[in-house]
């Protein structure tokens, strides 16, 4: 028998029990799971509050609806776990990701971009502009992270930009973090730097240039985090 969802929010405890049962193996990708009646039943709970867990764990992925037919698992994957998870890593890791996937990117684009591709960046660098007061800095970091994205998507590779896309919350954090502290905020140089070495389609020159790019930030954050001796 399932363990019984507990009486508080039970639509997300209910969500709860039915993702633990795919991740311990007892219904497999693929398999159809039992039908409403039976779910309010195992998890001792309505069959309204079954239909909301299911509804949840359709829009995460994990279920499938098929009409006339029942509800099947179809991945034994939850993103959400996996950004739950990443909410609790330090700005420095959350930093040292972002250059690890930047730096690639940069590499690919350099080797990979068109003369659109690099038309696109350089319009959007000059549409990137510095922080404005008047709307707390928040357009400015769409439009940082636009750039940014787009060296990713310069890459050619949709896996690489398909991460990038599913922590951009991530991304964006790191942006606004050389806003509201005292970590050094990278340039306008800096950024043109950048779309000068994917110019020179120099895959090591690009590589090099966001690896300089990112390390003040990161080396910031490293000396925070040493301990005081």
């Amino acid at each position: 028998m399932l363990l019984q969802a507990p009486r508080t929010s039970l639509a997300d405890s209910a969500a709860d029990s039915i993702r633990a049962e795919i991740a311990g193996g007892r219904w497999h990708v693929g398999s159809r799971i039992p039908i409403e009646p039976q779910l309010a039943l195992l998890l001792g709970v309505s069959r309204g509050t079954v239909r909301e867990a299911v509804k949840t764990l359709v829009s995460r992925g994990l279920l499938e609806v098929r009409q006339g037919s029942g509800t099947y698992v179809r991945s034994g994957f939850d993103p959400s776990l996996s950004l739950q998870k990443m909410r609790r890593a330090s700005l420095r890791d959350q930093f040292e990701v972002r250059r690890a996937l930047e730096v690639e990117a940069a590499r690919l684009a350099a080797l990979r971009h068109t003369a659109r591709d690099l038309r696109n960046l350089k319009t959007l660098l000059e549409k990137r502009g510095v922080p404005e007061a008047k709307d707390g800095g928040a357009a400015f970091i769409e439009r940082d992270l636009a750039f940014h994205l787009a060296i990713v998507d310069m890459s050619g590779n949709l896996a690489l930009a398909e991460t990038c896309r599913f922590i951009a919350g991530y991304i964006k954090e790191t942006i606004a973090s050389t806003m509201d502290t005292s970590l050094p905020e990278p340039d306008t140089a800096a950024h043109t730097a950048i779309v000068a070495a994917i110019a020179s389609r120099d895959p090591d020159r690009a590589a090099e240039a966001v690896r300089d790019f990112m390390s003040p930030m990161i080396d910031a954050l490293a000396q925070d985090a040493e301990p005081v001796r």
